[in-house]
C-alpha cells in the first residue's frame, strides 16, 4: 500500500512538473511569437494604403495621440504594410526559457533577483498587478536591442527648423554599445570577465564632424546594480580633458539637439529613476519595415557596400519615410522620481514582440505634450548582410520632434551588429584620453 501511495505521489508530481514546464513554454512562445496564430486587424485598415489627413479620423483608435494630431495637420503621412514577425535570436529565446519562474522583483524598485540572461518577465502583463509596469521596464532594459554588442557607424544627426525645413547643423558620430552581462550570442558568454566594476552595459560615443565639436566623446558605465548611479564621462575636444558628468546633465540637451542623454534608445536610464505604470495593451501602428523596401536617401550617406540611410520627409523633413505596421504594444507610463526632473512623464509604446520602444511621447511638468520620439525598426534580414540572422530589430531612421519649439533632430545611420567594432578597450576613460590627443 505504501509503495502504491509513493508511486501515485511520484506520478502526480511528475504530471504537475510536466504541466508547469508546458505552461512555461507556452508563456515564452506567446511572448516571442505573438503573430503565429493571427495578426492584428482593424476595420478599414489594409496593407498598401496610406493614412493621411483625409482618412485619419477613422483610425484614431490605432494611432497614438501625438502622431494622430500630426497626421490631422498634414505634417505626416503613414504608409501601411502587413504585420510581420521580427523574431529575436534563438539564443535569447532559449535563455528566457531557461529562466522562466526563476526571476522576481525585489522589495524596492530597481531590485531584481535571479536574472542571468533573456527576457526576465515573459508573462502577459496584468492590469491587476501593481508592478506590471516595472516588470515591462526590466524586459526593455534586458532586451535584445542591438544584441550583445553593436555599433551605429556612422551616425548623422541633423538639427532642423520644422517650420522652414532648414537644416541648421549636421553632426557625424560613431555610437558603440556593449553588454557586459546577459550575453547570449557573442563570446564571451554569459558575461565579460574580468568585470571589476560589475557593469551591465556601456555606451561610447565619439563625434567625428564638424570641426568645432570634433572628438567630443561620451562614455556611460551602467552598473549591474540598478540602485547604483551610472558613471559617465565627457571629453570636450577644445578643453582636451575628461570630466565626470554630473547626474543632472543626462537631462540637458545633448550638444544642442532635441535629445537628452536619458532619451537614447527610447529610455536610457535606471529602472529605479522612474515610477512605472502599465496603462494597458493596445494594437497600434508602429514604424516596423524592411530597409530595402522603404525610401532611401541617396545624398546623406552611401558607402562602398552600397548602403543608403532612410530618407526623411514630411513637415520640415522631420519624419523618417518608412512604412508602419499594426502591432501589439504595451503602453507604459514613466514618471521621474526626482521632482526637479524637466520631464513630467513619458508614455512609451513598447513593442510586445521585440521590447524595443519605437514610439515615446514626452510631456512637460505642466502635462503638455513636449516631444514625440520615433525610432524606426528594420528587420535585420532586410539590412546589411552582416546583420542577417542576428535576431536584432535594427534601429533605423529616428526623429525627436519638439512640438513646442517646432524643431526636430533627425538621425540617419548605419547600424552594424559587428563585435569587431566594439572591443572592450573602447569603453574606458583611458581610450577617451588617447583618442582626444
Amino acid at each position: 500500500m505504501k509503495l502504491k501511495a509513493i508511486s501515485a505521489a511520484m506520478l502526480t508530481g511528475s504530471m504537475t512538473l510536466g504541466a508547469s514546464l508546458a505552461t512555461g513554454q507556452d508563456v515564452v512562445d506567446q511572448s516571442f511569437f505573438p503573430y503565429n496564430d493571427s495578426t492584428p486587424s482593424y476595420e478599414g485598415l489594409s496593407a498598401g494604403m496610406t493614412i493621411n489627413s483625409s482618412n485619419v479620423a477613422q483610425f484614431e483608435d490605432v494611432i497614438d495621440p501625438a502622431l494622430f494630431e500630426h497626421i490631422q495637420k498634414g505634417w505626416l503621412e503613414m504608409p501601411v504594410r502587413e504585420t510581420t514577425s521580427f523574431g529575436l535570436h534563438p539564443n535569447y529565446i532559449k535563455a528566457t526559457r531557461d529562466s522562466v519562474g526563476k526571476v522576481s522583483l525585489g522589495e524596492k524598485v530597481g531590485e531584481i533577483n535571479g536574472w542571468v540572461a533573456g527576457r526576465p518577465f515573459p508573462e502577459e502583463p496584468s492590469m491587476d498587478d501593481p508592478r506590471a509596469g516595472e516588470k515591462l521596464a526590466w524586459n526593455y532594459k534586458y532586451g535584445y536591442n542591438w544584441g550583445d554588442n553593436a555599433a551605429i557607424y556612422p551616425f548623422y544627426w541633423k538639427y532642423r527648423n520644422m517650420e522652414t525645413g532648414k537644416i541648421e547643423r549636421t553632426i557625424k558620430f560613431n555610437f558603440h554599445f556593449l553588454n557586459y552581462k546577459g550575453r547570449v550570442n557573442q563570446d564571451p558568454l554569459p558575461e565579460i570577465t574580468p568585470n571589476p566594476s560589475d557593469l551591465f552595459r556601456a555606451i561610447y560615443v565619439q563625434v567625428l564632424e564638424p570641426f568645432d565639436v570634433k572628438n567630443t566623446q561620451l562614455l556611460i558605465h551602467r552598473a549591474a546594480d540598478d540602485l547604483k548611479r551610472d558613471n559617465s564621462w565627457l571629453y570636450l575636444g577644445f578643453q582636451r580633458r575628461v570630466r565626470r558628468l554630473a547626474t543632472g546633465q543626462v537631462t540637458d540637451s545633448f550638444l544642442g539637439s532635441d535629445l537628452m542623454i536619458e532619451d537614447f534608445e527610447g529610455y536610457n536610464g535606471r529602472v529605479s529613476d522612474m515610477e512605472w505604470t502599465f496603462k494597458g495593451t493596445q494594437n497600434v501602428l508602429l514604424p516596423f519595415f524592411n530597409h530595402d523596401e522603404v525610401t532611401l536617401d541617396p545624398d546623406t550617406h552611401k558607402d562602398d557596400e552600397g548602403y543608403q540611410v532612410v530618407a526623411m520627409g514630411g513637415k520640415g523633413g522631420c519624419y523618417p519615410q518608412v512604412t508602419w505596421q499594426l502591432r501589439k504594444a504595451y503602453v507604459v507610463e514613466s514618471k521621474p522620481v526626482d521632482a526637479n526632473h524637466p520631464v513630467g512623464k513619458r508614455v512609451h509604446y513598447m513593442d510586445a514582440q521585440t521590447f524595443t520602444i519605437p514610439r515615446t511621447n514626452v510631456y512637460d511638468r505642466t502635462g503638455k505634450l513636449w516631444k514625440a520620439f520615433v525610432i524606426g525598426q528594420a528587420h535585420p534580414d532586410s539590412h546589411l548582410p552582416k546583420n542577417h540572422g542576428s535576431g536584432v530589430s535594427i534601429d533605423d531612421g529616428v526623429t525627436m520632434i519638439d512640438v513646442q519649439a517646432m524643431h526636430c533632430t533627425t538621425a540617419q545611420f548605419k547600424g552594424q551588429v559587428d563585435p569587431s567594432l566594439t572591443p572592450t578597450s573602447l569603453f574606458t576613460v583611458q581610450n577617451m584620453r588617447a583618442t582626444g590627443r
